[in-house]
């Protein structure tokens, strides 16, 4: 009777040991993190391409408006994350907006296979940002390692490559101890901010903020303008919503997820804002270059501080690299899990708890993608991401609620439907509205054709949707 006994609770112990995500992320961790993915290396590097796509201190109006609409797309990511906080984010949204069995088993695919594209390139964007900073140190760094071939890559993009392989060593941890580095990554995070105020407002030149004749025309050329500095500040906004991918590991996710997302899209746009108009209340709009913030406070507090700032960015872009890293790891992994992408991304650490297959793989990507140019990989990060994953977000949150009123949901967006009908406006505004746009909308209308054919044959050996009779 008691070999039965001991047979019978077999199992179950077996599970109870079975690896699982652990919740163990609070509100003050998932603040932290956001705010680490969202100030990288972005606000630093990308301040003087928004200051030339506006043509001066109308610049800030670029800030604004990606604001408002950080603001609007991230109700809806507040809503989705508090009423499904699953691991994966967007992937568990789309599977049950669109339908678990149906046509949202397709959707969610393919918004994991072009995160296998944008994830890494974002990742990138963050290293060689450090690396471009790390080059105003050590100026060899900019030596072309093949010096026959006219734009190719410098010896930065090795160092972007490395910081991908100390970041994934780094987060190859149990969630304990990640956190604990966190807090110390965002403590530089908080430092460089604060020497960059200070450089700037302690030398500070109101006449510098004055607008050129005609900034606000409204003619065509304006508009190309706020779409180009409006992208490019869409950019440095992303990240509120990296608490959503943590879901499954979130404590008290009803609560925890909305505040943790809003409350760090409106304290990150303080300190763009703000940081903003410190550095073009000391540099003149037309003089700035491409390391503008660590040239203020060179110049406002000496090369020593220059120095210190240099490192703190760097400090900011490894910081946010490490955030964005464990958050879209837990991607692949859920959809793995779910039985909507390839097995071998379902794997967890046996005894530190993370999804160390789907960490590895991104991390070896995002290497690869470091040895392209800056520009090119912002612009077709944020292209891909919006075809692909915000415009369906947008329009599912409005079809959920149709199609599930009854569903549970511990936080409810103010003012539906607003918040989701202003997001689309302005994603669709930066596609439209640039010139470029073109060719990165191709891109994105690549991936979605490969991803769409891979899911397909997929769905068909395996007899899932549309292969198959079974309902939504």
């Amino acid at each position: 009777m008691a070999e039965q006994k001991i047979a019978s609770a077999a199992p179950e112990l077996e599970t109870a040991a079975a690896p699982h995500l652990e919740r163990r992320v609070g509100l003050a961790s998932a603040v932290s993190l956001n705010m680490m993915y969202m100030i990288g290396v972005g606000p630093f590097i990308t301040l003087p391409l928004i200051v030339a796509a506006m043509g001066g201190s109308q610049a800030l109006l670029g800030w604004l408006l990606g604001a408002c609409i950080a603001c609007c797309d991230g109700l809806v990511w507040a809503e989705l994350g508090a009423a499904m906080p699953e691991a994966g984010g967007s992937y568990a949204f789309l599977r049950e907006i669109y339908g678990r069995n149906g046509a949202g088993r397709f959707v969610s695919f393919l918004y994991v296979f072009q995160l296998c594209f944008s994830a890494p390139l974002s990742m990138a964007s963050g290293c060689i940002g450090f690396a471009e900073f790390a080059s105003v140190l050590f100026p060899r760094l900019r030596v072309p390692l093949f010096p026959a071939w006219p734009g190719g890559p410098h010896r930065t993009s090795l160092l972007a490559a490395g910081a991908c392989v100390l970041i994934i060593a780094m987060l190859y941890q149990d969630m304990r101890a990640i956190l604990r580095m966190a807090w110390v990554l965002w403590a530089g995070v908080m430092a460089a901010m604060g020497v960059i105020l200070v450089a700037g407002f302690t030398h500070f030149h109101p006449a510098l903020l004055q607008m050129p004749p005609h900034a606000l025309s409204f003619a065509p050329g304006f508009f190309a303008g706020l779409g180009s500095a409006t992208l490019i500040a869409t950019y440095d906004y992303w990240g509120y919503y990296n608490v959503c991918f943590l879901g499954g590991e979130v404590r008290n996710p009803g609560r925890t997820i909305p505040r943790a997302v809003l409350f760090s899209i409106l304290a990150v746009a303080a300190l763009y804002i703000t940081m903003n108009v410190a550095v073009l209340g000391v540099i003149p709009a037309h003089a700035m270059g491409s390391t503008a913030v660590a040239d203020m406070v060179r110049q406002t507090l000496g090369p020593r501080a220059g120095v210190a700032i240099a490192c703190l960015i760097m400090w900011t872009a490894f910081s946010s690299v490490f955030a964005l890293l464990m958050g879209y790891s837990r991607v692949p992994y859920a959809a793995a899990l779910d039985g909507n992408f390839f097995r071998a991304f379902a794997h967890l650490h046996p005894k530190r708890h993370f999804p160390d297959v789907a960490l590895v793989a991104m991390g070896l990507v995002a290497m690869v993608f470091c040895f392209f140019r800056l520009a090119q990989v912002i612009a077709a990060l944020v292209v891909i991401r919006i075809v692909l994953q915000y415009l369906l977000q947008q329009v599912g949150v409005i079809v959920l609620r149709m199609r599930r009123p009854e569903m549970p949901r511990p936080f409810r967006m103010w003012l539906y439907p607003l918040p989701p009908l202003l997001a689309l406006a302005g994603f669709l505004f930066i596609l439209t509205s640039r010139p470029e746009a073109r060719r990165e909308c191709l891109l994105a209308l690549v991936v979605g054709v490969l991803g769409s054919a891979l899911y397909f044959a997929r769905a068909r050996v395996r007899r899932e949707w549309p292969f198959t009779l079974k309902s939504s």
